[in-house]
């Protein structure tokens, strides 16, 4: 392209005279170009082209006048006049400025050569009349005019596009220092609107038919300029200006103006900032409009190398320029467009079939298309017998000819003969640059450089597929990128291209092809993931993903299944993709990015524009679309209520811990496509013996070989500690974690929900998916990628899902594996405690791998849904999801909850309580399995507390619990808990769970048997009124029609009736048996000195207590019910019932008062042990409340006899302590005290007051209850004594519950509470002394003398030892006032 880079030519050499007069339209249309003029009149009026002509004359005429003049006037003037003069021109019909084209566009020719000289170096202003100074408002309005004029007119004459050409290049040769960006832009544009304008002509037979004619050859043009003169609106042109384009004449200018576009663009761009992207951008839209104009072979062969430097140089610089000019997105699109617009006019395998030497059924089959006259061109080229003898050696010497003998006549005509050495090299030069531009341009941050890219390989496939063929494959992995990418339209466009492509089979691409390209790709994706080019590695493993589905399923099961070794090399370059190294993947810039930015650091605006540093969001296009199918998991209690960190939306198959990052999400999301397409290629075949378990063989290989290690003898007998210390341990177990992954996304592949994802990942329109098409796809000899391609589908074949089932079976067969399990996943775990310490890295790895492990238990549920249950993997599967619902890494616990929800869903279950109900006997007889064996098995007690907390209580799940419940009791016991110490806790948590159950359940029993009772004694009422009529009556049963009798006359009701009494009786009975065992288990445990053992056991009692009351309350309305039912059947002489009846004899339910007696000197050993406040506290409240279920009278004697333990504590004074004995052993002095501490006062003072307070509120529970009030009337004096000097000590804390005891005390005897009030505060207020109601009385001084001291007071006397007597008159007014005010009025 030597032309390309000098400087401008003359052009019109060998022609004509390129100047024509320019005269009045009318003498125009009369004298020079009379049949144009007399077309064009006819379009337009008479009337319309005159006031065009006259609005048009002012302003010419002022334009001349400038041209003349000299000053700042008459630029002012000038500049006023275009402006006008441009709203005209674009108001103006185009027929009627197409008559005056010549009239207007001569002043404005002018202006722009005047322009261009006073803009040239060296030129001073005033140095002629052509050379006067022309301000740049001036210049621009010209061109801007210019640019209208030229939109919407046509060039008649190849003179006319030559003075145009020559005026316009001078101003495409000023630099940025010589003219103003506008300036520049506006000739550019100016050059573009006369080249857009240039049509085909009317011959047929014209040159301009034989240039290639291309589908997107204006496009995107027509959208992107002003409006273009229509056909039936335009002159007639004398000469066709495309064939005179297109010829040699005008290839020295066509080359010139390819150099100035390519010039100025450069200079743009090498500007840096200060350069113009819009002026770039336009340079090369005016390029990309030229070629697409010249569209010839032949005409522009000779400037495709220059063409392709340059615009490769720009592509390539695009690659680390962001801003600027260079980085102008808009230039990048347009240079993309305009290369491949040049690559496919030249290089178009129908431009060259001879130095191609295609076969002749490829030729044939590719160009089938062509038009008649093509194909009869290409017969008359067809050589003779004696012709065809010499083609060899022709075309042997072409090239060395071409070579050596370079004429100055060739290099005049600026033609090269397209030979085949010349393609060689050319295609050889395009390949390199599309190396190193063209995947680099796939992943830009801008939507508008991919969607060219697609443009121009689809361009370039659809009509270069043969001549590029070096380049092929790198063009077809460049579509499998962007059928990847986020953005709609680009992905859209490039899956049709793909799919297009596809289609051809072996005609475009074959098998050994596609598998070379999946071979390389394959081989470079773990050097890229585990590298540092993060947004490289994605696109990767995009272009694979893509290219594994459209190659299609026959072509996987061709390249793995039948070579197990490249089966086996797939999962491994997976493995290590997928494995725990990804995490430690990418550059600085990713750890910079998800840190808050540091102070004094921040990304230029044009970084943040452009993309370079996206902030990346936690779903992506795909995460997005998996996540809209995948079913979402919240973490959520049966009953709706959110858990402490709120709903958590959990998706299976869940993306691997360690893909922390968002964009590594991307990348995992990408990685499992593939894996799950591998999946569904074994069901989508096209009858072949294809079957799943080869794969998974392979990869159940790498977990096993944990589980072996796991087994071995020495690690049973060293411990883990020494087994993770081994050089490879921490590797092999971070191997089976990625194999754990790619087997659960292989098995998700065979999912609908996983075909569903490929649907909207892929376009829906392809062809590629049919999902739930089940019909066998035939064709004879199908091998890899052919005509008829094989659809993905799953099939429903015999035996599919049998070969399903097994693996899915032997998958879960290893994750079962005990050892793996007991790894441990926290740092005080039993398996740590030994001599070496493990590093967190083990932990965290073995979190990873269980959260993956029951991932997949989730996915074969989904796979299978209600096979699931039926093959039996339920069993195995539900025990382990519950024990992994209470461990301590939250991460497993989310886990194993998004499972068992799954599985509940999948299973056609509501709720996860119903789920596991309908599966309890699994359950139970695991627990009662492992029961027998805690010192293998520790964590049952756990899990039956998880089980129970989890799904709440349930009728149908109660009766399976009198097993495991007898096995828990003897566990509590004193053997039990000597043997097993650590497991007392546990065991009395899955108790508490226990007796909550029952108390839930026992609660509702008897308002239902209530509800029943009411139902027979109404039917029963109706019995006896319906007897005694008949008696009256004298009518007998016989005598009655029986259809007319009531239901409850007849046998079969009341049976009904009895069996359902029987079945709450029945209930009943195993809710009491459980709450009884429940008791009967936990009452010895309140005497511990555990404060957690006590806690729990006092949470049993409560329940129990309320429990075995309802039971009792049950039992007494079933006697009532059974007695309405033996009347009514003695009533109907039913005597079969009635021997039932008396068959079926209760015992006696009183299980409350030997519960009480039994429970009530543990309660004393609790308060008197004082473990801890909150025990003291808690233990108050429940013998409060037992109390009141319970009633008093049982109490009477025990508060009477153990009662002073209990007002002891009221007695607590952290003020006064007993000094030790010298008996006692010496006790431990505290630095901060200066007195030992008392072994009766082991509490600070805060904590003394909290347990008179709870105390106190007992007090104020029991004497409210008339029922419970009767247990302290023994007592009550001497708890009065107490309670009154409590309130009027000093202690202000203590006040406002002495004041509520002393309120319910108040409720047993009003009269004795005031007159302890009474007797300290008249004896403190004299003057407030009451006198007598009635003279008789005595008065209330001589009642109540003054006390000689504060130990005579009453309360004093009847409280005893303890009682405070420290008085503060304060505290005596304010609670003998406010006693009087609410109590004693």
């Amino acid at each position: 392209m030597n032309c390309c880079h000098s400087r401008p030519c003359h052009i019109g050499s060998g022609h004509a005279s390129i100047h024509r007069p320019l005269l009045h339209p009318s003498r125009s249309a009369s004298t020079t170009s009379q049949p144009a003029g007399m077309e064009a009149a006819a379009a337009a009026s008479d009337e319309t082209l005159a006031a065009v002509f006259a609005q048009l004359k002012p302003h010419t005429t002022a334009l001349l006048d400038v041209l003349r003049s000299r000053g700042p006037a008459s630029n002012s003037a000038a500049a006023s006049s275009l402006r006008a003069m441009a709203v005209l021109l674009r108001s103006a019909p185009a027929p009627a400025l197409q008559l005056c084209f010549e009239y207007t566009v001569f002043p404005l020719l002018m202006l722009l050569d005047a322009a261009v000289l006073c803009r040239k170096e060296g030129k001073a202003a005033g140095q002629g009349v052509g050379e006067s100074d022309i301000t740049d408002a001036v210049a621009e309005g010209g061109l801007a005019c210019l640019e209208i004029l030229l939109s919407k007119c046509r060039l008649t004459s190849v003179n006319q596009m030559a003075t145009l050409l020559k005026k316009l290049t001078p101003g495409a040769m000023l630099s940025p220092r010589e003219a103003s960006e506008e300036f520049r832009l506006g000739i550019i544009r100016c050059f573009r609107a006369m080249i857009l304008q240039l049509q085909p002509c009317s011959d047929k037979s014209c040159s301009c038919k034989q240039a290639t004619v291309l589908p997107t050859t204006l496009t995107i043009i027509s959208s992107e300029v002003c409006s273009v003169a229509h056909q039936k609106h335009s002159a007639k042109q004398d000469e066709c200006l495309l064939a005179f384009l297109q010829s040699q004449y005008a290839s020295a200018a066509v080359g010139h103006w390819l150099s100035l576009l390519l010039q100025s663009s450069d200079i743009e761009a090498a500007r840096g900032h200060r350069g113009s992207g819009g002026l770039r951008k336009e340079s090369l839209l005016a390029l990309r409009i030229l070629i697409a104009k010249v569209g010839s072979a032949d005409a522009l062969a000779f400037f495709l190398p220059g063409i392709v430097s340059r615009l490769g140089k720009l592509l390539y610089t695009s690659k680390t320029m962001i801003s600027g000019a260079a980085g102008s997105a808009l230039s990048i699109e347009q240079a993309v467009l305009g290369l491949t617009k040049a690559l496919m006019i030249v290089l178009c395998d129908k431009e060259n079939l001879s130095a191609l030497d295609m076969p002749s059924d490829n030729s044939s089959t590719r160009f089938s298309g062509g038009s008649s006259d093509h194909v009869l061109q290409k017969l008359r080229q067809l050589p003779t017998k004696n012709e065809s003898k010499q083609i060899v050696h022709v075309e042997t010497t072409e090239d060395s000819i071409s070579d050596v003998s370079k004429n100055s006549a060739d290099r005049r005509s600026l033609h090269v003969k397209r030979t085949r050495k010349w393609l060689e090299e050319t295609t050889s030069n395009i390949d390199k640059l599309f190396s190193a531009t063209f995947p680099h341009l796939s992943i830009h941050p801008s939507e508008k450089v991919r969607r060219s890219v697609v443009d121009g390989v689809r361009g370039l496939l659809s009509s270069c597929s043969y001549t590029l063929t070096r380049s092929k494959m790198l063009l077809v992995e460049c579509l499998c990128v962007l059928a990847c990418d986020d953005t709609a339209t680009v992905s859209e466009a490039a899956q049709d291209s793909l799919d297009h492509l596809f289609m051809k089979g072996q005609s475009f691409l074959s098998e050994n092809e596609v598998s070379d390209i999946f071979t390389r790709l394959l081989e470079k994706l773990p050097q890229l993931v585990l590298g540092s080019e993060e947004i490289t590695a994605l696109s990767h493993a995009r272009k694979l993903l893509a290219l594994t589905f459209y190659a299609g399923p026959q072509f996987l099961i061709n390249h793995l299944h039948r070579s197990p070794v490249a089966a086996a090399r797939f999962f491994d370059c997976l493995g290590l993709c997928i494995s725990h190294g990804s995490q430690f993947s990418g550059s600085m810039d990713k750890l910079i990015v998800s840190k808050p930015l540091s102070v004094g650091y921040l990304y230029s605006v044009a970084e943040l524009k452009s993309g370079a540093y996206p902030k990346y969001i936690s779903h992506s296009s795909q995460h997005a679309t998996s996540s809209s199918i995948a079913p979402k998991i919240s973490v959520l209690r049966d009953d709706g209520s959110s858990n402490a960190r709120g709903t958590v939306e959990y998706e299976l198959p869940h993306v691997p811990p360690w893909f922390v990052h968002a964009s590594s999400q991307r990348l995992y999301f990408a990685l499992a496509g593939m894996v799950r397409l591998v999946g569904l290629s074994t069901v989508s075949g096209q009858g072949t013996s294809a079957s799943l378990s080869v794969f998974v063989d392979i990869l159940l290989n790498q977990f096993q070989r944990l589980s072996t290690e796991l087994r071995a003898k020495d690690t049973h007998r060293y411990g883990v500690q020494r087994w993770y210390m081994k050089s490879d341990s921490g590797q092999i177990l971070r191997q089976a974690s990625a194999a754990v992954c790619m087997l659960n996304e292989l098995i998700y592949g065979l999912s609908d929900q996983s075909l569903c994802i490929c649907i909207q990942l892929f376009n829906k329109s392809s062809a590629q998916v049919v999902p739930g098409q089940n019909d066998k796809t035939s064709s004879a000899g199908h091998r890899g990628v052919t005509d008829s391609r094989v659809v993905w589908k799953i099939s429903e074949e015999m035996g599919t899902k049998d070969d399903i089932i097994h693996c899915i079976g032997s998958i879960l067969h290893e994750y079962m594996s005990p050892e793996v399990w007991d790894l441990p996943t926290e740092q005080n775990s039993e398996l740590c405690l030994g001599e070496i310490s493990l590093p967190l890295h083990l932990f965290r790895d073995t979190t990873a791998l269980q959260q993956v492990m029951l991932d997949g238990i989730g996915v074969f549920g989904i796979i299978l849904g209600h096979d699931f249950a039926r093959s039996g993997f339920m069993h195995s599967s539900l025990y382990l999801l519950l024990w992994k619902l209470i461990s301590s890494s939250a991460q497993i616990r989310i886990a194993s909850d998004a499972v068992l929800r799954t599985l509940a869903t999948s299973g056609g279950y509501s709720t996860v309580g119903q789920f596991v109900v309908a599966n309890a006997d699994y359950i139970v007889d695991s627990l009662c399995r492992q029961l027998r064996h805690l010192d293998l098995n520790p964590h049952v007690p756990d899990i039956l507390a998880s089980m129970l907390s989890y799904i709440g209580a349930s009728r149908d799940i109660l009766p399976f619990l009198e097993e495991p419940m007898r096995a828990v009791s003897s566990e509590l016991e004193v053997l039990g808990r000597h043997d097993h110490p650590h497991l007392t806790v546990p065991f009395l948590k899955a108790v508490s769970e226990i007796a909550k159950a029952c108390s839930h359940e026992s609660i509702s029993l008897p308002d239902e048997v209530q509800s029943f009772y009411v139902k027979v004694r109404t039917e029963g009422q109706a019995v006896q009124n319906l007897v005694e009529k008949r008696r009256e009556t004298s009518v007998t049963a016989e005598a009655t029609d029986v259809d007319a009798q009531p239901e409850f006359l007849f046998l079969e009701y009341w049976e009904d009736l009895l069996c359902k009494l029987n079945d709450m009786r029945r209930y009943r009975r195993i809710v009491g048996s459980l709450v009884g065992s429940c008791l009967y288990a936990s009452t010895p445990l309140l005497s511990s000195t555990k404060e957690s053992a006590c806690l729990v056991a006092l949470d049993i009692v409560e329940n129990a207590v309320v429990s075995i009351a309802k039971v009792e309350e049950a039992y007494k309305c079933e006697i009532e019910s059974k007695a309405v039912i033996s009347e009514a059947v003695q009533l109907l002489s039913l005597d079969e019932l009635l021997d039932d009846m008396d068959g079926a004899e209760d015992v006696d339910e009183n299980r409350l008062p030997p519960a009480m007696n039994k429970l009530w000197p543990y309660f004393v050993i609790c308060l008197k042990n004082k473990i801890s406040v909150a025990v003291v506290r808690r233990c108050t409240e429940v013998l409060g409340r037992t109390i009141q279920i319970c009633g008093g009278d049982f109490f009477i004697r025990r508060f009477h006899q153990d009662g002073y333990i209990i007002w002891r504590l009221l007695a607590l004074s952290p003020f006064k302590r007993k000094t030790l004995s010298l008996m006692d052993e010496k006790a431990i002095i505290l630095p901060y005290r200066n007195t030992s501490l008392t072994s009766e006062e082991p509490m600070a003072e805060i904590s003394s007051q909290k347990i008179q307070i709870a105390v106190l509120d007992m007090i104020t529970e029991i004497s409210s209850n008339k029922r419970s009030a009767i247990a302290l009337e023994s007592v009550l004096k001497k708890i009065c004594g107490l309670v009154v000097g409590i309130a009027y000590s000093g202690l202000i804390g203590l006040r406002e519950a002495a004041i509520r005891a002393l309120t319910g005390l108040a409720c047993m005897d009003a009269d004795l509470v005031w007159l302890l009030l009474a007797d300290v505060y008249h004896s403190l207020n004299q003057r407030d002394m009451p006198l007598p109601p009635i003279q008789d009385l005595v008065e209330l001084c001589d009642l109540l003398p003054p006390p000689m001291s504060s130990r005579e007071y009453l309360f004093v006397q009847y409280g005893g030892d303890g009682v405070r007597y420290d008085i503060d008159p304060s505290s005596v007014h304010e609670v003998f006032k406010r006693m009087e005010d609410a109590v004693f009025k």
